[in-house]
């Protein structure tokens, strides 16, 4: 297992990441762990700068996310809101073709181990109303408010 930190505008990162791939993206207090960088831990901290400068809108990173089946499809599916864009729990089950399961999506959009790159803040409720977010509601904010995010996607 790799582990890096970065300091970004939403706080503390912890990135890890397997032989194969990213596993994980999440919002830290401190630096918990001993450093072990590799190419993919430094591929993720170089394209989180480009995003947080706003020099990059899309993230082009292999995964390595353990998950349920379902779990995986949603987080394949949260790939396809772009940037700038929400979509609501419904819009996603409705894309899946499994229009029933919002709660089913929103646990699994809660589980999201990828923050930002797998843009779990891009999924509001159905009214436009800011839900749960792991990061924490301000972060989920300030992510959209730097994205300029309109309106629902699908």
């Amino acid at each position: 297992m790799y582990v890096d930190y970065m300091n970004s505008p939403v706080g503390i990162l912890e990135i890890g990441a397997s032989e194969r791939g990213v596993t994980q993206v999440i919002f830290c207090e401190s630096e918990s762990r001993d450093i072990n960088k590799s190419s993919i831990t430094s591929r993720v901290v170089e394209q989180l700068n480009e995003y947080f400068n706003r020099d990059r809108e899309c993230f082009d990173l292999p995964f390595d996310q353990e998950g349920t089946q379902f779990q995986q499809a949603v987080w394949q599916q949260l790939l396809h809101i772009p940037f700038g864009q929400t979509a609501s729990y419904g819009d996603v089950a409705k894309a899946m073709n499994n229009p029933k399961a919002m709660r089913a999506v929103g646990a699994a959009n809660g589980k999201n181990p990828i923050s930002i790159i797998v843009p779990c803040h891009r999924v509001i409720g159905s009214n436009g109303s800011l839900t749960g977010y792991a990061g924490g509601l301000a972060r989920k904010t300030w992510l959209l408010k730097h994205e300029n995010a309109q309106g629902n996607m699908f």
